[in-house]
């Protein structure tokens, strides 16, 4: 019939048309079913709604390809902002500004400041004219001022700021239970002096802020406090200036570089403590000064490593040659621990536990246990850090469990962060004794102030 009307060639480009439609056709609706898997149907699902987003669909993308490709312009600091601290370049906002840093005439002997000759004068003067603040809060109980610190910039490893944290904690915890006050500095105040240095700067701006205060206490941050019951015999220092753990032999007569350390000791406000500051300061200036002034302690004392100037070998040089100026007012302790050696205490601290109690302060169970060497907070250290860091560990939890005690608790081993109950809670918690007398210490029912 169909060929009759149109012919059969006719006939032919019309099937083939018909054919073409029906692929075109399939096509599209297959595309349409894809497209409705990967954007969702419509709203209502109706093929209006489905057109309508598919436009939208394609129209967004050709709208987002220039954003992104501005975007992909811009520099990196503008155009990421990264929500990961633990990736994040913390040196980004932790920048100085450069210059402004006084210049010292390098002809001129360095000093830690202006010469000052009458300060026992002018302390006693302060203190009559402030009596709320009193230089001593008991009978033989001084005003204390711990004073430790670290660098103004986060840890070059970062697990050091870490235990930098258990480190002032643990600070904070003695202090706490035996009145002293507490002050953390970050700050340098002269860069000159940094290194071993920096303390002495510090040391004598304190001093002479603080008037009320009768004896400061320095601490290395690597040092922490491992018997908290343990009360620093003051009585015995009424008649010295400066109390450090060391000997007297090994000082004055072996002129041996480790007779005494500085790590942790405790210096009286007053003109004496000034004037020792000044005779201590000059071999710290670091560069030329503090060069030479290693090579003339490595070759006056005994046993010293060549390296530049360092606190603790001035100090024992100053004693050493000048005793009959400074010996007199200076207490070398070793009737307990100041400072005690990490690497012969912090294994034995299972045993001390067994056999000996908190308050004796000495080898059975030591006041002070300083990681000499350790330095968590920089790269490098004398010692290996995983052995440090799980010393440091232990001797933390072991202070610690002795805080932790008085509100029942204990960790369950000096390896482990975590805590086990050592008493059952009662009704009647005021009638629990505290054993170690760490809760209510007698030093809080002194009156510290006069009317």
């Amino acid at each position: 019939m169909m060929d009759r009307c149109f012919g059969t060639r006719r006939v032919r480009q019309i099937q083939r048309a018909m054919r073409h439609g029906t692929v075109t056709f399939m096509c599209l609706f297959l595309t349409v079913v894809v497209l409705r898997g990967t954007i969702g149907a419509g709203k209502f699902g109706t093929p209006e709604q489905d057109f309508n987003e598919i436009r939208d669909h394609f129209s967004r993308g050709r709208r987002v390809e220039p954003h992104r490709v501005l975007e992909e312009a811009q520099p990196e600091s503008e155009s990421s902002h990264s929500n990961n601290y633990a990736t994040f370049d913390i040196s980004k906002i932790l920048k100085d500004e450069g210059g402004g840093d006084e210049k010292r005439d390098p002809n001129k002997p360095y000093s830690l400041g202006p010469k000052i000759a009458d300060w026992d004068e002018q302390r006693a003067e302060w203190l009559r004219k402030n009596p709320n603040f009193r230089n001593f809060i008991g009978p033989n109980k001084p005003r204390v001022l711990l004073v430790t610190g670290s660098s103004p910039k986060p840890c070059e490893n970062p697990v050091g700021d870490h235990y930098l944290l258990k480190s002032i904690k643990n600070k904070l915890d003695y202090c706490r239970v035996h009145g002293i006050e507490i002050f953390y500095n970050m700050a340098l105040l002269d860069a000159e002096m940094a290194g071993f240095w920096a303390k002495l700067p510090l040391i004598r701006k304190l001093l002479l802020s603080h008037p009320e205060v009768e004896f400061l206490w320095w601490m290395d941050s690597d040092a922490m406090f491992t018997d908290m019951v343990f009360e620093v015999p003051w009585e015995r220092y009424k008649d010295h200036n400066l109390v450090m753990h060391g000997w007297n032999e090994m000082v004055y007569d072996q002129k041996n570089w480790i007779g005494l350390n500085t790590g942790s000791f405790l210096l009286r406000n007053c003109q004496w403590s000034l004037d020792i500051l000044d005779a201590w300061a000059p071999m710290g200036p670091k560069g030329k000064i503090r060069d030479e002034a290693g090579k003339v302690l490595t070759r006056e004392l005994k046993d010293r490593p060549v390296f530049e100037a360092d606190d603790q070998s001035a100090m024992v040089y100053i004693l050493a040659t000048q005793r009959d100026k400074w010996g007199e007012k200076v207490y070398l302790e070793n009737a307990y621990y100041l400072h005690g050696y990490w690497g012969i205490l912090v294994d034995r601290y299972e045993e001390m536990i067994e056999n000996y109690h908190p308050g004796l302060g000495d080898h059975r169970w030591p006041l002070v246990t300083h990681f000499v060497g350790c330095k968590p907070c920089g790269k490098f250290g004398d010692y290996p850090v995983e052995r440090c860091l799980k010393q440091m560990d232990r001797a933390y939890n072991f202070g610690d469990n002795q805080i932790l005690q008085i509100y029942g608790f204990t960790h369950k081993s000096l390896g482990s962060r975590r805590v086990k109950r050592v008493r059952n809670e009662t009704a009647n918690p005021l009638e629990v004794k505290d054993e170690l007398g760490l809760l209510h210490p007698a030093f809080k029912a002194v009156k510290t102030s006069s009317s």
